[in-house]
């Protein structure tokens, strides 16, 4: 195990009444468990991916008539009256969609005495295998807690054993003794374990005042029976869902606790806990099943062996990729050690380095092959009702997974497709229904079951740029994986039906351009549009025309699908039209400040106080300006970055701005948008929050500060975004190098058509790369400025491409090896 691989923390989870959320996290992709609390009394609080709660469809009206008028008060200049024609439409028809939230499933409450004052306390996250460990002293005897959920069995297993003896001096002399036994026992004794465990219902974020929680709680039922407890409730759909525990004991005294809910524990050499869950059927049922599953498994009930299962499933997931800066993987300081030094300025590149892995650690434990995506709070939220907890598809989805391909992950991206493939019904009724529209309109805000509207307000109903975003990620997963049935049978078709909603929706101007209207940049308000008088209010008028982020979207569409329809023989007439279409896009415009406009028409000034960067899309994170093609452009996509004020971003947007600077080339402020994430969004155990909410000027003023993995995953694609550039024509080998992680290496790391491999020590000039070819490869290789000359080696034609004076295109045939050697000049 790498110390650049494990969390440590010499504090417990301390957020009032929240703690869960400075929990450490195990998971197993579709089972969560959060591990907090203190040495006598633990928790842990059991997610399931499956179970969401209190979400409401209502049959959606036809209100697609309210398109033409919010487009003639458009064009009379009634843009405050035009925002909200749609959403009043809906509201006046009493339309009440309402997205549902994840929940707790359970809670497992440990109670252990003790008779002496802590020390030596410490928790522990190995996310090399994803088991969460707590250690600690009492007196002379020390403790250890292990718990993971393993993927092999899907189990929540948890190891409650003495620990390692504690030394001591005892005796005038310093002679150093052994001490062993029961806490305080002076020593002698076999060292044995006690407590008393029960399964819960997680107590409420509202502590008990919402009538929904008190049903939920009057359902609960929790039975005590030998080594045994049965424990359910009862979800709003009438469906069952909860847990059995079974404890193996080896030796000690086990009995039922007082109230007969709990099992109480007694005077044992070592206890291991096993849970299983279930979401759906009769608890009676269900109970039954779990029983017979966890008895099957009595042949594998040694923790280590459980382990190792899991361990084996998870292990290759976890080392897809791999990544060395600084030598930071060998620094074991404290999470508190690594963030206090951050907290002066510059996160020291231990930091940065392990916020990548344990970005890809949280998505490779909250996502799985047969699970939902991974959600804003992955599988280890604590509340009911938690804040913004839907799947959100005009940032934070897209977030979440820019870094997968790149960090060889691209297996779990399939539930992102299938979760949206399973909406499309719903997606389809949208366009007719709201817009008269063939295809799909998606709203930014879903959940499970609900792909209706259910945020009734102009910045996010009259923004129609969420399929087509999403239509990116299709196609970028057929680019990596080469995988034809994928596209044919899959991406093409939800690609077309993003397409035909913006062919009927599209309109022409008298310039001959496109014209998207309504169109929103999420989730701006031009600056011309906002109150006089400087009330703050969130959205005031979002609606404007030809959002530069819709533009982009659409022009990035087009392009795909004639891609796509060339790699697999879509009909000519079909392509023909798409190129139609691309023709009439309109171009991008730059502002009086030299800065990519957010609107393409003029009627709209750009307000730099906001922590969006939509208007960015066609430098990032697509790819149509660069600087090789477009260096105006790229320019004024540098400037407009350069003037979004600090003090309105988001944890996420930082996370964003980050990989937009290291699109532009710029590490070093790439690596300072890190910096600050660390020093306002962070919390001990790594978790990402929104905003900071202490009023400490970096970001956005909340009262409230909601946990959001978004920007977790988004620190994980900004440090591949620095060192690992990948198109469909080039691959930028540490384009955005910051001056701080001068020496370093990766591997396992994905391009199109293989996987490369590179060292480098940027005080030198040295820099080794090779390119592993999986399929046919046909790209440029782009270079750093600092190497030195370079030569090649291995199979493989290498030339100078037109692209750069460091730009080489290369030409590999399947399973051929390339290898890079950048040397100072002598």
């Amino acid at each position: 195990m790498s110390a650049g691989n494990l969390l440590t923390l010499r504090y417990p989870a301390s957020w009032w009444r929240n703690m869960w959320r400075e929990a450490l996290p195990s998971g197993n992709g579709t089972i969560g468990a959060s591990v907090f609390g203190g040495v006598q009394e633990e928790t842990v609080l059991l997610n399931h991916e499956g179970l969401w709660h209190w979400g409401r469809k209502d049959p959606l009206p036809d209100v697609s008539s309210a398109l033409p008028e919010t487009r003639r008060l458009m064009d009379e200049g009634h843009y405050d009256e035009a925002s909200w024609k749609l959403a009043n439409a809906l509201r006046e028809r009493g339309y009440g969609t309402k997205l549902a939230s994840r929940f707790p499933l359970a809670a497992i409450q440990l109670r252990m005495p003790g008779s002496r004052a802590f020390r030596e306390y410490r928790r522990t996250l190995d996310m090399e295998t994803g088991e969460v460990s707590v250690r600690w002293s009492d007196g002379a005897a020390r403790y250890a807690r292990r718990l993971f959920v393993s993927r092999a069995d899907s189990v929540v297993v948890y190891d409650i054993r003495p620990g390692e003896p504690v030394w001591e001096d005892s005796s005038p002399s310093g002679a150093r003794a052994e001490r062993e036994g029961d806490p305080g026992d002076g020593g002698g004794k076999l060292r044995t374990v006690s407590g008393e465990i029960g399964l819960i219902l997680y107590p409420s974020d509202r502590w008990g005042d919402s009538p929904e929680f008190k049903e939920l709680a009057d359902s609960v039922t929790i039975q005590a029976e030998g080594c045994y407890i049965r424990y359910a409730a009862r979800n709003d759909d009438g469906e069952d869902f909860g847990a059995v525990l079974r404890i193996i004991c080896e030796d000690g005294r086990v009995h039922t606790g007082k109230e007969g809910t709990t099992i109480r524990f007694e005077a044992m050499r070592k206890a291991l806990v096993l849970v299983k869950v279930f979401v759906g059927g009769r608890r009676e049922d269900q109970w039954k099943r779990l029983e017979q599953e966890l008895a099957a498994l009595l042949d594998a009930c040694e923790y280590e062996r459980l382990l190792q299962r899991h361990a084996e499933l998870h292990g290759p997931l976890f080392h897809s990729a791999a990544l060395e800066l600084d030598g930071a993987s060998d620094d074991g300081r404290s999470n508190e050690e690594l963030l206090l030094e951050a907290y002066e300025g510059e996160a020291p590149a231990a930091l940065a380095r392990k916020m990548w892995a344990y970005g890809r650690y949280l998505f490779i434990s909250g996502t799985g092959a047969e699970s939902g995506p991974f959600g804003l709070y992955g599988l280890w939220g604590g509340d009911y009702r938690l804040v913004w907890c839907h799947h959100m598809a005009n940032e934070n989805i897209q977030m979440m997974h820019w870094h997968a391909n790149v960090g060889g992950l691209s297996e779990l991206v399939k539930p992102l497709f299938r979760y949206y493939g399973g909406l499309m019904e719903d997606f389809r009724e949208n366009a007719r229904k709201l817009y008269g529209c063939r295809g799909i309109y998606i709203p930014a805000g879903t959940t499970p079951g609900i792909g209706l509207p259910s945020q009734i307000v102009p910045v996010i109903l009259n923004w129609t740029g969420a399929a087509g975003w999403l239509s990116r990620h299709f196609y970028e997963h057929f680019l990596y994986t080469g995988d034809t049935r994928f596209l044919q049978e899959e991406a093409l078709p939800f690609m077309q039906e993003a397409w035909q909603f913006h062919a009927d929706f599209a309109t022409e101007g008298e310039d001959g351009f496109l014209k998207l209207y309504p169109s929103v940049s999420p989730e701006n308000t031009p600056r011309n549009f906002m109150p006089e008088d400087g009330r703050q209010l969130a959205h005031p008028m979002p609606t404007t025309v030809n959002a530069t982020m819709d533009i982009a979207i659409l022009k990035e569409l087009l392009t795909h699908l004639i891609e796509a329809g060339r790699a697999i023989g879509v009909p000519e007439m079909e392509q023909a039209e798409y190129e139609r279409m691309l023709a009439k896009i309109p171009p991008y415009r730059t502002n009086r400040d030299g800065a990519l406009a957010e609107w393409l028409d003029p009627a709209f000034d750009d307000r730099y106080e906001h922590r969006h960067l939509s208007h960015i899309y066609p430098l990032f994170p697509g790819h149509k300006i660069t600087r090789e093609s477009s260096p105006e452009l790229f320019s004024a996509c540098e400037n407009a970055v350069r003037l979004r004020r600090i003090e309105a971003q988001s944890g996420w947007s930082l996370a964003h701005m980050a990989s937009i600077y290291a699109r532009l080339g710029d590490g070093d402020h790439a690596l300072e948008c890190l910096d600050m994430l660390a020093r306002s969004c962070l919390l001990p155990n790594l978790f990402t929050l929104h905003n900071d909410w202490r009023g400490m000027g970096i970001c956005m003023d909340m009262p409230a500060a909601p946990v959001q993995l978004d920007a977790n995953m988004g620190w994980v694609h900004a440090v591949q975004e620095m060192l690992l550039q990948v198109s469909s024509r080039m691959v930028r080998l540490l384009p955005a190098l910051p001056q701080r992680w001068r020496r370093g290496r990766y591997a396992g790391w994905r391009f199109h058509t293989g996987q490369i491999a590179a060292e480098w020590d940027a005080d030198t000039g040295w820099l080794q790369a090779e390119l592993h070819a999986e399929r046919q490869t046909d790209t440029v290789v782009s270079l750093p400025e600092w190497a030195g000359a370079c030569s090649f080696s291995g199979e493989g034609d290498v030339q100078p491409s037109e692209q750069g004076r460091r730009c080489f295109a290369v030409r590999l045939r399947p399973g051929a090896r390339l290898t890079f050697r950048c040397r100072p000049d002598r």
